[in-house]
């Protein structure tokens, strides 16, 4: 429709009502995302948190987070995705952590805001749902750590408490209502985050890459409280302003079954495709597909054709919401208990991996050269190996950061 234009008294030549290239405006967007699954019964809160009947009853929750967007304001994101009762937040707050440190139990005095619920400061959070905080002014960069404090007086009935377990961060828990607190002593550590799903701020001209993958992902035999998984040390190594990496890894996840948690396509809607301000997916998940199907022929050419069609659903439903989808090829496992003597998984990791090079997916990333061993390709690089032969040390997260080529978020931006 074309532009309506008027005079103006004086004016030599008529003036456009509106701008064809206005400035882009401040919006919502994910800064920080931890994929919600069901708790484990060995991840727990331990007790008192965890009784016979309900969690965290009369008790103050505080976790970190990690950020990747900067902005003046923020909302965060509360999820009871598996839970079967209603989930009552009775009071929540974010502050900056003591000395900025991830995993601090204290705050840095002063920054502490109160979260409020459509101008509640409770709110319920029903089976299955989320709920999402008003807008609090609090002022944070990139790469910033953020603590998150949630009292629960009558805390949660049942056992199906939702969290995400490998959150390689130290929560604290203590009881009664110490939501103001900047120190908590005395409290109990646990390496979980719970409730928690997402922080969003306010950017212009932000976008996010995100990532659905598995523990290689979700950072197993990364460092505790030091934030080297690989999407931790891409968003550094990039350095790229407005650019958030959201990490929607699960630990245990597979593409086609489900595990510890739904499979990579039934969560695809709820941890990719209503990610806000997400412009770009990279798939770097299939190894546990491999790994947990029978090590025969037929089984694996039956779930390295599942997982090539799987690959090519996700690709459509992302590109059909307006995201560029990006594959990383499987990483090796020579070695580990996925391995098998006759070789049959090694192979059917190769027939996945050619497919990915050839074009699956809108560019490809080559995670597999980047860590194995030149010498004894099925295997890691020792330097690499955090110990069982699959997960990596945080040197060879870097490595696999290292090996993603910044020119793909060049090309898809124009």
């Amino acid at each position: 429709m074309p532009l309506r234009r008027r005079t103006l008294l004086g004016a030599a030549s008529p003036l456009l009502l509106f701008d064809p290239h206005p400035p882009p405006r401040p919006r919502w967007t994910h800064t920080w995302t931890a994929a919600p699954q069901l708790t484990e019964p060995y991840d727990l809160p331990p007790e008192p948190f965890t009784g016979d009947h309900a969690m965290l009853v009369n008790t103050t929750l505080r976790q970190t987070v990690r950020l990747s967007l900067g902005g003046r304001r923020l909302r965060v994101r509360f999820s009871n995705a598996f839970g079967t009762t209603d989930l009552p937040i009775t009071a929540a707050a974010v502050a900056l952590p003591r000395d900025g440190r991830a995993g601090a139990p204290g705050i840095q005095p002063g920054s502490s805001r109160r979260l409020t619920f459509g101008g509640r400061a409770d709110v319920t959070v029903p089976p299955g749902a989320q709920m999402i905080s008003d807008p609090v002014d609090l002022p944070v960069v990139a790469a910033q750590n953020l603590t998150v404090t949630v009292h629960l007086r009558e805390g949660q009935d049942g056992s199906a408490l939702t969290s995400h377990p490998g959150s390689r961060t130290t929560s604290w828990l203590i009881e009664g209502d110490r939501l103001a607190d900047p120190e908590l002593p005395g409290a109990v550590p646990v390496n979980h985050w719970y409730l928690l799903s997402a922080v969003e701020v306010t950017a212009s001209g932000a976008a996010g890459l995100v990532v659905l993958g598995d523990a290689l992902s979700d950072g197993r035999g990364s460092t505790l409280n030091g934030n080297d998984r690989w999407p931790d040390q891409l968003l550094i190594r990039l350095r790229r302003p407005g650019l958030a990496v959201l990490n929607q890894a699960a630990r245990g996840n597979r593409v086609l079954c489900d595990g510890l948690g739904p499979n990579a396509l039934a969560r695809l809607d709820r941890d990719v495709l209503t990610v806000s301000g997400a412009r770009w997916l990279l798939v770097f998940e299939g190894v546990n597909d491999l790994g947990m199907t029978a090590a025969t022929e037929l089984a694996q050419r039956r779930v390295v054709a599942g997982l090539i069609g799987a690959y090519q659903q996700i690709a459509l439903r992302a590109q059909a919401c307006g995201l560029r989808i990006f594959g990383a090829t499987l990483t090796p496992f020579g070695g580990n208990i996925y391995d098998d003597k006759a070789g049959v998984r090694e192979s059917a990791r190769q027939q996945v991996n050619a497919a990915i090079r050839a074009g699956l997916f809108d560019g490809w990333v080559d995670f597999d050269a980047a860590v194995r061993d030149p010498v004894a390709p099925w295997r890691l690089l020792p330097v690499f190996d955090a110990g069982d032969h699959l997960h990596l040390n945080p040197r060879g997260y870097a490595a696999l950061a290292a090996a993603v080529p910044s020119r793909l978020f060049e090309a898809a931006a124009g």
